[in-house]
């Protein structure tokens, strides 16, 4: 049994096809010709770092924590406040520091709303900013 090579029909003919494999190969080489040749684009972008320095950060001042008992009564820091007048007194100092701390107050869950109402307002008269009202147990004196 002999085999041909020619086509099935018996012709003899070569097949012709455009060879593709030195087409891809050049355009390869032009790509990174192309590539290479491209100048780099340098952007720059100014950004201010901070610079080191040898002074430690400044420090918060630690949190005045107000409790507001049931019968409206203040606690301010764990200790008893006889009225009004007493802890407006210590809001007037907090506010003529520089930098006054941080006010978290607690309020009983029985207190009437004009107790705490008072305080806030008293705070905000004051001028204090740093005012938080705090509902966890975990976070309360």
């Amino acid at each position: 049994m002999a085999m041909s090579l020619g086509s099935p029909d018996g012709d003899d003919e070569p097949i012709v096809e455009m060879n593709t494999t030195p087409l891809i190969d050049v355009m390869l080489v032009l790509l990174i010709m192309l590539i290479v040749t491209i100048p780099i684009q340098t952007h720059a972008l100014r950004v201010d770092t901070p610079r080191p320095s040898s002074s430690p950060p400044p420090t918060e001042p630690a949190p005045q924590r107000l409790v507001i008992e049931a019968d409206g009564s203040v606690d301010w820091n764990g200790e008893r406040l006889a009225d009004r007048s007493a802890w407006t007194a210590r809001l007037d100092a907090l506010a003529a520091q520089a930098d006054p701390p941080t006010l978290t107050i607690k309020p009983d869950r029985r207190v009437p709303y004009r107790h705490v109402a008072a305080l806030l307002a008293a705070a905000q008269q004051r001028g204090l900013q740093k005012v938080a009202i705090v509902d966890d147990p975990t976070l309360a004196p």
